[in-house]
Parts: structure tokens; C-alpha cells; sequence
């Protein structure tokens, strides 16, 4: 794949905040209860994305797009912020993280499935020797006896961000993508400001320097640019492809745990680590030594029970 200046550093960019993502939140849950810390990060993060989005009001239509922004908010904000900031309080932030990128593995599956994107048999080795590199990571954690919760948690968090990018992926040209990524993280933030409202207590929080600078590079830079820059490299590339890159980030997650959490680096890393890149290749470079087989895209209506 031939990488464009501007896309490659966007990847770059997405990479390292989402990497470092991980312990900064784990940090933030020293002084929030777990669901009111996902809204205010991910309301803060959406109104932010609404201003730059004002310019193009005429393009939102809200009567007609409504659900599709409210599915959008549930399966890429709701679910995938609320599991994940609970998941946290369970399992070290650096092994949970690599958990969730068992994510891009289904969305390559839900991409043939569902959005008519080729499998060749080198692309589907490679997100899986991703997702093998990504295991070997946090396999070291298994040996301090890890939460069974924490687990489930990071694999629900894995679907619902694998699902709500073949989402967005599939209707993004019914809608503008600027007003579909600032209405459902707005949605999303109003939502789970809602939910932690009647489930937790807002006197826990405990508004010093640090929660204040944490949540407002959270929700500026990983929720508001993050998941602009994101779609935007996947409504403009294969997600498939595009998912290969994200294994990058649980390295950069363990890496910033070690500097800030004092989470250790172990051998499993440079082995993961080795298979991450392998898998990068294999995704994205295509070899010219012999034609590589496909399986055919599946044909729209009939991928299955998650056909619409």
C-alpha cells in the first residue's frame, strides 16, 4: 500500500494519542468514578467537535440522520468508553489495552462480511499474526492471576469499536463525517453523563490539577481530534488496512504504562512487538511474486446473521 505524506503522519498522530490514551485514563480513575469520567471526557470532546462543525449546519439534518447518529453514539461512545473506562479498574492499563486490539482482526472480518472488502489469504494471515503479536504482549499478565471481569470487559470493548467502525464505514456517504463524528460523541457523552448521574456519586470526583489536565487532553486531543482523524482515514482507505496500523497502539499503551504507571517491560513485548510489524507488512504490502488468492466479497444481503 502507498501511503500518502498526509495520511501516514495523521497515522502517526492517531497512534500516539490513543497510545498513550490507556494510562492517562487509568490515571483520571484515581479521582472519578469510572462512567462519570467517560461522559465528561467524551461531552467536553463532542461540543468541541460541534463548533468546528457549525460552518457546515445546513449539512446535519438531524430529522433524517438522527438514527444513525444514535447508533453510531452507542456502539462507538457508549459502549465502547463505558465497558472500557470500567474495564480499567479491573486489569493493568497496558494489558487491557492490548486486549481490545483483538479489534481490528473483526473488523478485517466485518469488512469482508459487510462492506464488500476482498480477504486475500496474506491479509487474513496477517491480522492474525496482529492479533497473535498483540496476545503475546499481554500474556505476561496472565501469570498475575487478571480479573476474568477485566478480560470480558476489554473483549466487549473490542466488539463494539470493531462494530461501530464497520458502522460508520458502511453509511458514511449519507451524512457528513465532520456532523457524524461530533454528534456521536455528543449523543454518546450526554448519555453517559446520564447513566453515571444515576449510578455514581459526582461528589467523588475530585477536581484537582491533575484530573483537570488529564480529562481535557483526554477529551481534546484522543476523543475530539483522535476520532475526527481517525474516520477520516477510514472513509478514505480500506478499514481493514487501516486497522492493521491500530496494533501499533497497545505498544505505544505499554510503553507510556512503563513511564507513567510503572508497569514492566518484558521479553513478551519484543516478541509481540516483532509479530505487529510482520503483520503490518503482510495487511498492506502486496508481493509480487505470485498473485495472491481472494475470498470473494461477500455480497451485500447475505453476509450472514449480521447482514441488514
Amino acid at each position: 500500500m502507498r501511503m500518502q505524506k498526509n495520511t501516514l503522519l495523521l497515522l502517526i498522530f492517531l497512534i500516539l494519542v490513543w497510545g498513550i490514551n490507556w494510562p492517562l485514563s487509568k490515571i483520571a480513575l484515581d479521582y472519578a468514578p469510572p462512567i462519570l469520567f467517560a461522559g465528561l471526557r467524551a461531552l467536553i470532546g463532542g461540543v468541541l467537535l460541534v463548533l468546528v462543525a457549525l460552518p457546515k449546519a445546513k449539512q446535519l439534518r438531524l430529522r433524517q440522520t438522527w438514527p444513525i447518529y444514535l447508533t453510531s453514539a452507542l456502539l462507538s461512545i457508549v459502549i465502547y468508553y463505558g465497558v472500557q473506562t470500567i474495564g480499567l479498574e479491573y486489569t493493568p492499563a497496558g494489558l487491557f489495552s492490548a486486549i481490545v486490539f483483538l479489534q481490528p482482526v473483526l473488523l478485517g472480518l466485518f469488512s469482508w462480511l459487510w462492506l464488500g472488502e476482498a480477504m486475500t489469504k496474506q491479509k487474513m494471515l496477517g491480522l492474525i499474526v496482529g492479533f497473535a503479536g498483540v496476545a503475546t504482549m499481554s500474556a505476561g499478565g496472565f501469570t498475575g492471576g487478571v480479573s476474568a471481569v477485566g478480560i470480558i470487559l476489554a473483549l466487549v470493548t473490542a466488539l463494539s469499536w470493531a462494530l461501530g467502525t464497520a458502522y460508520v464505514k458502511k453509511i458514511g456517504p449519507k451524512v457528513d463525517s465532520t456532523w457524524l463524528t461530533a454528534m456521536q460523541i455528543t449523543i454518546g457523552g450526554v448519555i453517559l453523563l446520564l447513566a453515571g448521574s444515576g449510578m455514581e456519586d459526582w461528589s467523588q470526583i475530585q477536581w484537582n490539577v491533575t484530573f483537570i489536565w488529564d480529562t481535557l487532553f483526554i477529551a481534546v486531543f484522543v476523543i475530539a481530534a483522535g476520532w475526527f482523524v481517525y474516520f477520516k482515514l477510514i472513509s478514505e482507505g480500506e478499514a481493514s488496512k487501516i486497522g492493521s496500523f491500530t496494533f501499533l497502539i497497545p505498544i505505544v499503551s505499554i510503553f507510556s504504562s512503563v513511564l507513567f504507571l510503572n508497569e514492566k517491560v518484558t521479553i513478551n513485548l519484543v516478541a509481540g512487538l516483532i509479530l505487529v510489524l510482520a503483520s503490518i507488512v503482510l495487511v498492506n504490502v502486496r508481493f509480487q511474486r505470485r498473485r495472491a488468492t481472494a475470498l470473494p466479497a461477500v455480497p451485500e444481503g447475505h453476509g450472514g446473521p449480521g447482514s441488514r
